[in-house]
């Protein structure tokens, strides 16, 4: 399969370089040297239990905040020179490849690899070629978030299909109804909801293009053309937009997931989480989407590096980030805990974890998603149909991405 650098991770890795990615080959061992890739609104309590499992723990963190979108360039260039963190806060899409590529710590043998207490939906993010190399931190999926306020007024209830969106789009103000997010991610339920995917993983076959897939995502811009929803053409701040036009009652609906519910719960329409509703996507389901613990290879610290993850992952710590950031735990026991149970966003939310579609957890899955973010832009943009626009996806897949898979 031919090489996919590009400048950007080229500068990201310059960057990385310069910086000093964290600790190197002969850090302290003493220390462990945390990437935590958290939002704005989260960071604060990471750091907060990280230091707490340190003092408790008898070793140093280092809590160093990355931005999300550059952390994977950053980590792999910092692992391949022998540098980095001890432990990353990965995107579930990031496990496979950086365990492919060597770059993190296969957990068989270790505390670590004990996943009895675990959902198995987040579990299956954490493996490749049938060993552990990472433990889940936080699960999640998309919902339908909508104005309570602005449905009751209307006299209508929550859409459970997208033919449902259609109908009652009138009595919403026609696009004011539904902002739908220019990304490949919430592109998904759209593509599933006929039955597509991207790929058949047990047959390696490349699916993007079937007619189930096709027909799913031209469902989003028949939204569009009907006047129930609207977009942003502007992909790169389409997922501000959305946000701005839900928390000033400019739309009714948006799909999002629980890590956007403290940002909302800021603004005057939805204060404290009053006024939200939570209600599952309209079809068969969303993606599963979270974030797990992995270790770098090579790390000098990786006994207390083991350690620090015991502790970030335990029950009790699990329960507190639910309780104070409404993120959804991955342990069993912790949903368990009364402020997790009586959590109103963790409650609306772990039904619909238990019902999402899974994804392909393989080495490329992540690198699935930036063609289909170009294809759903082309869709909605009216510059190519679905049938198009998923053909050449497929064809980038095939040529680019997927080593071994064949076209329909």
């Amino acid at each position: 399969m031919r090489s996919r650098a590009t400048a950007a991770a080229t500068a990201a890795a310059l960057a990385c370089l310069l910086a000093g990615c964290g600790s190197s080959a002969g850090g302290d061992p003493g220390t462990v040297v945390y990437w935590d890739t958290s939002g704005a609104g989260e960071s604060a309590v990471f750091t907060e239990i990280a230091q707490e499992c340190g003092r408790t723990g008898g070793y140093a963190v280092d809590v160093q905040t990355v931005a999300f979108d550059q952390a994977l360039n950053n980590f792999k260039t910092a692992a391949q020179g022998g540098q980095g963190p001890d432990v990353l806060r990965a995107d579930v899409g990031w496990v496979a490849q950086l365990a492919q590529a060597g770059l993190i710590q296969d957990l068989s043998g270790t505390p670590l690899a004990d996943t009895a207490d675990f959902l198995p939906e987040p579990v299956a993010s954490t493996r490749y070629d049938g060993k552990p190399y990472a433990v889940p931190q936080v699960t999640d999926t998309l919902a339908l978030l909508y104005n309570e306020r602005a449905l009751a007024e209307a006299g209508v209830e929550p859409p459970r299909t997208w033919a449902d969106l259609e109908r009652i789009a009138p009595a919403l103000g026609g696009d004011r109804a539904m902002f739908l997010n220019n990304d490949a991610f919430y592109a998904l339920p759209f593509l599933y909801a006929e039955g597509g995917d991207l790929v058949d993983t047990g047959t390696r076959t490349i699916t993007v293009d079937s007619p189930e897939s096709v027909r799913g995502l031209s469902i989003a811009k028949d939204l569009i053309d009907s006047g129930a929803a609207r977009t942003a053409l502007d992909q790169t701040n389409s997922y501000g937009i959305m946000k701005a036009a839900f928390t000033s009652g400019e739309v009714a609906m948006v799909l999002d997931g629980p890590w956007v519910i403290p940002e909302l719960s800021q603004s005057e329409l939805f204060a404290d989480g009053q006024n939200l509703g939570i209600a599952p996507v309209p079809g068969p389901g969303g993606p599963i989407g979270g974030h797990d613990y992995v270790l770098r290879q090579g790390s000098d610290a990786t006994g207390n590096a083991t350690k620090f993850v015991e502790c970030m992952s335990s029950t009790a710590n699990q329960a507190a980030i639910a309780e104070r950031l409404g993120l959804l735990p991955t342990r069993r026991s912790a949903y368990d805990e009364p402020a997790v149970a009586d959590h109103p966003v963790v409650s609306a939310f772990r039904p619909l974890v238990e019902n999402t579609l899974p994804r392909a957890w393989i080495p490329e899955g992540n690198e699935l998603l930036e063609p289909l973010k170009t294809a759903y832009a082309q869709v909605l943009a009216g510059h190519a149909d679905a049938g198009t626009a998923l053909d050449r996806t497929a064809g980038i897949y095939h040529e680019t991405v997927l080593d071994g898979y064949t076209r329909r």
